[in-house]
């Protein structure tokens, strides 16, 4: 049963920072690649940054690429989503996903496992 839980979501203000982190369980965590998404309050679910199994190749959003980074730790089966120098437009829930194979994609339907999203608030 793979399950992942994300954590370190909240409110921030303009120019702040976060980092978000995701809880692995389940199936070798190092043979997946893994990706963030958001979604904001009437909009669809984008995608946000991605990472290789290996973590060796990693892509972000050209929106956000100067700003968010991801990263992971596959002794700790977890993945990260450093935020920077937050914008209100970035308001949204930010989910985890384990791709279904070793390299990574931006596209949702390449990820089939996702966890429950937490809330990021950045306040202008």
């Amino acid at each position: 049963q793979v399950q992942l839980v994300e954590s370190g979501g909240g409110l921030v203000q303009a120019g702040g920072s976060l980092r978000l982190s995701c809880a692995y369980s389940g199936r070798t965590f190092s043979s997946y690649a893994m990706g963030w998404f958001r979604q904001a309050p009437g909009k669809e679910r984008e995608f946000v940054a991605a990472i290789s199994y290996s973590g060796r190749n990693t892509k972000s959003a050209d929106s956000m690429k100067e700003r968010f980074t991801i990263s992971r730790d596959n002794a700790k089966n977890t993945v990260y989503l450093q935020m920077n120098s937050l914008r209100p437009e970035d308001t949204a829930v930010y989910y985890c996903a384990r791709g279904r194979g070793p390299t990574y994609t931006e596209s949702l339907t390449t990820y089939n496992y996702w966890g429950q999203g937490t809330q990021v608030t950045v306040s202008s």
